[in-house]
């Protein structure tokens, strides 16, 4: 082995120590953090934001919850118009899963005010019947929820008196644009999908298996 190789191999070695080190201490904070954590407890989560996915990572959890073997109630207030592939999914596992598109399509195609107040104040009923149940139903999914209260469709504060009543270990996913302040400051978890790029702005349409 030549000098410069030795050198190398040193070097190496060296840097395996330092990383290893490091990790070390990483996974001994990272224990320490998790030990502290021991609350179980239903959480209200927001996903917001004007980047694509709100819907999809809440449809994520869902899936992920019937995975635990926990039942979910899926309502969602504005798609209901078109066929997606999410519902033949859940259709799927009708034993855990209630999925209802209540809604009639956007407010720009229904161009009916009075109509999309009823309209969202009947999903509403449903789903705040679902999200005060003690028994039924372990995650309760409102989608496009934000929207309805950023039309003033449902008042705001039924909303956030309905989430805080829910029983202890109860999830309620609420997604949508423009999340009101105050569901922010309840809830417990909040991501905001920040656009960076969509191929809708180059032309491309919604298409099946990644829109609907």
């Amino acid at each position: 082995m030549t000098e410069q190789t030795q050198d190398e191999a040193a070097q190496e070695a060296e840097k395996n120590a330092r990383h290893n080190a490091r990790m070390k201490a990483i996974q001994a904070a990272r224990a320490k953090m998790m030990a502290e954590k021991n609350i179980e407890k239903g959480l209200l989560i927001v996903h917001t934001g004007a980047g694509k996915g709100k819907t999809t990572a809440a449809l994520g959890m869902a899936i992920r919850a019937i995975g635990h073997g926990h039942r979910v109630s899926i309502i969602q207030f504005i798609k209901g118009a078109m066929t997606t592939g999410e519902k033949v999914v859940f259709d799927a596992f009708p034993d855990q899963v209630e999925f209802r598109p209540m809604g009639e399509g956007f407010t720009w195609d229904t161009q009916d005010r009075a109509r999309d107040i009823a309209v969202a104040r009947q999903a509403w009923e449903v789903i705040k019947a679902r999200i005060l149940d003690p028994d039924d139903w372990d995650m309760v999914v409102a989608d496009e929820l934000n929207i309805i209260l950023r039309y003033d469709y449902l008042p705001l504060a039924e909303v956030l008196e309905v989430v805080a009543a829910r029983p202890e270990g109860k999830h309620v996913v609420i997604t949508g644009r423009n999340a009101p302040e105050a569901l922010i400051e309840a809830a417990d978890l909040v991501t905001e999908m920040a656009q960076v790029k969509h191929p809708f702005r180059a032309g491309v349409k919604a298409q099946a298996g990644i829109e609907f």
